[in-house]
């Protein structure tokens, strides 16, 4: 029998998470979104709006055993660590996701709520906190640290020992160099190439990779 599962996000991140889900003894019985606009995507699977909905849906009583996935990707990593927490206070488990192509190391250590998804590589002795994503064919490198929140997108490649803060976004096809510590709150521009420290709060990208501006999805949170 199959263990039930909800996500909390219903766009394209979800439609990767439900492609394998089944291979980790799942099947998805409900669909949450902030987005009063959202559409329902799969079929025969409900859809409800914010936290008014679960609770709706809570309340009639949900399945036994429940496990959930925050299917939000991007820069919103506080977004999806908040979403979490509040799945686990009403009895929601979050699940290790891993897709049956990606790599995963014996002795590398994943917090609740990581999803490591198609190609990936997750090395040696790589540790990842709460509610990371390391996105399609996505490397970690060995001893690599990542905070809680922390986003690795499509194709960037994290060298060995590297260090991240939590809920920072390392974009598409981004390399940072070994040894290199990235700040909290760091959005790492698409195809750039770090090649050395970058501070909390601020948004870098080129080759090499330069600050840009303040990170100002969080507002008030000064670097």
């Amino acid at each position: 029998m199959l263990r039930p599962i909800i996500f909390w996000g219903a766009s394209g991140h979800a439609k990767v998470l439900r492609e394998f889900i089944g291979t980790l003894g799942c099947e998805l019985v409900a669909l949450f979104d902030n987005n009063p606009g959202a559409a329902p995507p799969f079929p025969g699977v409900p859809l409800y709006v914010g936290t008014a909905g679960f609770q709706e849906w809570h309340a009639a009583a949900p399945p036994a055993d429940l496990a959930g996935l925050v299917a939000i990707g991007g820069a919103r990593g506080r977004d999806r660590l908040a979403i979490q927490q509040f799945l686990e206070l009403h009895q929601v488990t979050p699940v290790v996701a891993v897709h049956p192509t990606a790599f995963v190391a014996r002795d590398a250590a994943l917090g609740k709520g990581c999803q490591i998804l198609a190609h990936a590589s997750v090395c040696a002795a790589v540790r990842l906190g709460e509610a990371c994503i390391i996105n399609t064919a996505a490397s970690v490198d060995h001893e690599s640290c990542l905070e809680d929140g922390v986003h690795v997108a499509p194709r960037a490649v994290l060298a060995g020992c590297v260090q991240v803060g939590a809920h920072s976004l390392i974009g598409v096809g981004a390399v940072v160099l070994p040894r290199l510590r990235i700040g909290r709150d760091v959005i790492v521009g698409a195809g750039s190439v770090v090649t050395r420290d970058v501070p909390d709060n601020t948004v870098v990208y080129g080759n090499p990779a330069r600050i840009q501006r303040d990170n100002l999805i969080y507002p008030g949170e000064a670097r």
